[in-house]
């Protein structure tokens, strides 16, 4: 590390007078960081300078790092510290293929009902995607990706299929943050509005096999850059057996 650089720079301050809302903050800013990728996976994770830079002591530090094992984000190893766990290739290649099962025949459901101005509010994210992915801005692209999906889940009113997928969140946007280039912000704008458009012209099918296409394409790639960048991955291995599902 250069004698100029700031540890952990990219933290921002979460001082409190309280331990709880301490406790939360540090949760919440050590969760994005590693979601954004900002954390890498398998960086060690140097609690002093955690705390030095958060501007909190050590007991919020510690408790955040054990909510965030549990969600899958960081790995304890006794004597030997923390680091942020490495992908789990299998837990996300699970989780996408209930997606695309959910959420796929939940359209169904939403064209059936549609909501008066769902149709409208979806092409305004869209048009705002768009500007994100010509200036390549990828957290405000990947901010409006999540917000696209939460829109057509509130319009479904499925709080159930919501919740299991939101419990793979964190693990999922990490993932996902992965393959944010420019041609993927692109193709993902694209295949979001033909998910819009049949859903436009009252094509359930047409929506539901959208959104098949859309989590197919973005798992493919994901396996793709898994076989570029296998260190980032805690079963690499196992990409021989899963690849094939998604040739």
């Amino acid at each position: 590390m250069d004698a100029t650089e700031i540890p952990y720079k990219f933290l921002a301050n979460a001082a409190s007078p309280q331990r709880g809302n301490a406790t939360a903050a540090v949760t919440a800013e050590l969760r994005r960081a590693i979601v954004t990728l900002e954390l890498k996976p398998g960086e060690i994770l140097d609690k002093g300078l955690i705390c030095e830079r958060m501007g909190v002591s050590r007991f919020p530090v510690s408790e955040a790092l054990a909510r965030l094992q549990a969600e899958g984000l960081v790995e304890i190893m006794p004597q030997r510290g923390s680091q942020v766990s490495r992908v789990r290739l299998g837990e996300v290649i699970e989780y996408m293929l209930i997606r695309k099962a959910l959420e796929s025949e939940a359209l169904r459901a939403l064209v059936a009902t549609k909501p008066a101005g769902i149709v409208e509010e979806l092409r305004r994210n869209l048009a705002e995607q768009l500007k994100a992915a010509r200036k390549g801005d990828r957290d405000m692209f990947h901010a409006l990706d999540l917000e696209f999906h939460d829109m057509l889940f509130e319009a479904m009113r499925f709080e159930r299929i919501r919740a299991v997928i939101d419990s793979a969140r964190a693990n999922l946007d990490r993932a996902r943050h992965l393959i944010l280039d420019p041609r993927r912000l692109s193709a993902t704008h694209t295949e979001h509005a033909a998910i819009v458009e049949a859903i436009a012209a009252d094509d359930a099918e047409g929506a539901a096999a959208a959104m098949r296409r859309h989590i197919d394409n973005v798992t493919a790639e994901l396996l793709a850059f898994a076989s570029t960048a296998p260190q980032l991955f805690a079963d690499s291995d196992r990409l021989a057996d899963i690849t094939p599902l998604f040739d």
